[in-house]
């Protein structure tokens, strides 16, 4: 079986799942460091290097992550020790819990050790069995930072929305000189920002160009449409726009529109030695989103850890 199909068939250990398998790994009483460990966890556990290769947005593998965090609970409970900085060892503790647990290691097993309770956030003060969009949910299959991240995927994905409605609700016009603000955010036009919208009667059916020197001798052209979302764009249109670049005597253009493509158009805009570049509602909120066009910055939330070099 390929990678993809046991990833497929496989879900990926929830992060608590990993708490007895990094006990296991360490019960041979050697100390490891942290790359190691995941390491050995992830070999033990046989998980795929398909699992291996997911991504959370930060960049960092999502698996070993969780790892990451089956590990940190495990020294707050006392089960894992660190004789040095980022090496880990199994105690006493750990050995007992292997000893007296044959199943997944759990917080609940987790809370019975005092040393335990005493780095966990006061249950009082925070409901985690019915918790909001957005609150830490000790239940979830998710650890701490995919939870985090998962939210802020939420908030993104309702911001993505009213973007599109509000593309809608205005003139047509607006929507042109948004996707030619969003192409110069984007690094086009140098750094004089040298675009402009172009729409209106006698356009040769372009709505923008951007001049990426200063001579407007290297040009980039811009088709925007507002669709209803259920619409989609199909060949016929991006023929349309490749003539007008024809006319033009340009190579290369950006076809943006508020709904999404069809296979047609997508392989005809693959096929053809014009380059064109399609952009479909979806990907259009996403690089709003990205380079701050339409939207600002409502919140900024800092996550921190230990700093090592201040105990060395």
């Amino acid at each position: 079986m390929s990678d993809v199909e046991t990833t497929a068939s496989t879900a990926m250990p929830k992060w608590y799942e990993f708490m007895r398998p990094v006990l296991e790994v360490l019960s041979d009483g050697r100390t490891r460091t942290r790359r190691e460990l995941i390491a050995n966890v992830l070999d033990e556990q046989a998980v795929p290097m398909g699992q291996r290769e997911i991504l959370l947005a930060s960049g960092q593998s999502s698996v070993e992550n969780r790892v990451g965090w089956a590990m940190s609970d495990l020294t707050r409970a006392t089960a894992v020790a660190k004789p040095e900085r980022g090496r880990f060892t199994i105690t006493e503790v750990g050995q007992r819990l292997l000893a007296t647990h044959t199943g997944h290691i759990t917080k609940e097993i987790l809370r019975a050790i005092p040393a335990y309770n005493d780095y966990e956030p006061r249950r009082q003060n925070v409901s985690v069995s019915t918790t909001p969009r957005g609150q830490i949910d000790e239940s979830s299959e998710l650890d701490p930072t995919e939870q985090i991240e998962s939210g802020i995927e939420l908030l993104r994905a309702d911001v993505a929305t009213d973007l599109l409605k509000r593309l809608h609700q205005r003139h047509p016009d607006f929507f042109e000189e948004a996707v030619v603000k969003l192409l110069l955010a984007m690094g086009y036009g140098g750094a004089d920002n040298r675009g402009r919208r172009i729409g209106g009667s006698g356009d040769g059916g372009v709505d923008g160009v951007i001049d990426q020197d200063a001579l407007g001798l290297d040009q980039i052209y811009i088709q925007a449409k507002r669709y209803a979302p259920e619409s989609t764009v199909g060949r016929e249109a991006i023929q349309a726009f490749v003539g007008a670049l024809a006319g033009r005597g340009a190579t290369r253009g950006v076809f943006i529109t508020t709904s999404k493509f069809s296979t047609q158009a997508l392989d005809y805009a693959h096929a053809i030695p014009t380059r064109i570049i399609l952009i479909d509602g979806k990907q259009l909120t996403n690089l709003m989103i990205r380079h701050s066009v339409g939207v600002q910055t409502a919140k900024v939330y800092t996550v921190v850890e230990v700093d090592e070099d201040f105990f060395e």
